[in-house]
């Protein structure tokens, strides 16, 4: 006489559900909510009658598109927009090309004080980036930076916070300097993964360190190339704290060299809300549409590998 299966009680079915509350509250009320607020207050602007003196002079309105039309036209957002571009250029290819190296030269057998190279390389990471920027700003002033005269006695280019391509370098260097060590965890915890048996087969058919690292390592940590590069764009895209801080030790930094920056200012000292939701909801669509892209590029190129 077989018995009947029995059955899980309705609580051990919903415990599940049950402990994705918490998370799914703290989602909805710090992430989705702002988010769609955000949203609402771009498509209102406030409508000034008369003098605009007096109570009700001032009344929020709704203005469809107007202020997603005047955010594509405001030109302040676009030079923003190419700077950053630039700052880009410099600073991606730069920052994970240090980052991919160093994780080579890591998971080498013959390199000695691997744990304190690591920890050397990543420590920048952990410091705020803010403190960073008035460290690295400090230095690039000529009057306190002993770096500087080194550099000039030298004959090498000099970093420094004038306009154009010295404040480009000194600003990349910032971000260089604080990110190039987590980019490096994460492709060295990759190349760590890979069997040892494919190292040792290789060194059998008399495959030297530098074609190992070129014909084996490079492709096979490719997807980590790809997830540091993701972040590293999007990163990029967020620039914000550093050209802040470094603003009041230079003339050549705007209130709004960086997209973001031209959205605080329009937020917090012109007051108006709703441009700045506006340009930062474009910000964000343009940081997704340039994620996705890449992602699928990459994606259709490692099929196209595989077949």
């Amino acid at each position: 006489m077989t018995r009947a299966p029995r059955r899980r009680p309705y609580g051990v079915k919903g415990a599940p559900y049950a402990f994705l509350i918490p998370a799914t509250l703290l989602f909805l009320l710090f992430f989705a909510l702002p988010i769609g607020y955000a949203v609402l207050l771009s498509f209102r602007r406030t409508e000034v009658k008369g003098l605009g003196l007096g109570k009700g002079a001032r009344q929020e309105v709704w203005a469809g598109l107007a202020n997603y039309g005047d955010a594509l036209s405001d030109s302040e957002l676009l030079h923003g927009a190419l700077r950053i571009l630039g700052y880009g250029m410099i600073t991606v290819p730069v920052m994970l090309g240090l980052a991919l190296l160093f994780a080579l030269l890591l998971d080498t057998e013959r390199v000695r004080l691997r744990g304190f190279s690591r920890l050397a390389i990543f420590l920048p990471y952990a410091i705020p980036g803010v403190v960073a920027a008035l460290m690295w700003g400090f230095l690039y002033l000529p009057d306190v930076s002993p770096f500087l005269y080194l550099l000039d006695a030298a004959g090498l280019p000099e970093p420094g916070l004038l306009d154009g391509g010295p404040l480009y370098l000194s600003l990349a260097n910032i971000a260089v300097w604080g990110g190039t060590g987590f980019n490096m965890i994460v492709i060295y915890t990759s190349l760590r993964a890979i069997p040892a048996e494919i190292f040792e087969a290789a060194r059998l058919d008399g495959c030297s360190q530098l074609r190992i690292a070129l014909r084996i390592k490079i492709p096979l940590v490719a997807p980590s190339l790809v997830l540091t590069f993701f972040f590293s764009v999007i990163a990029t895209l967020q620039v914000f704290s550093e050209p802040t801080t470094l603003k009041p030790l230079t003339n050549s930094l705007s209130t709004t060299w960086s997209p973001l920056m031209k959205v605080y200012r329009d937020a917090f000292v012109e007051n108006d809300v709703y441009a700045a939701a506006a340009q930062a909801v474009i910000i964000a669509l343009a940081t997704l549409a340039l994620s996705f892209g890449f992602l699928k590029a990459a994606n259709s190129r490692t099929k196209q590998g595989e077949s």
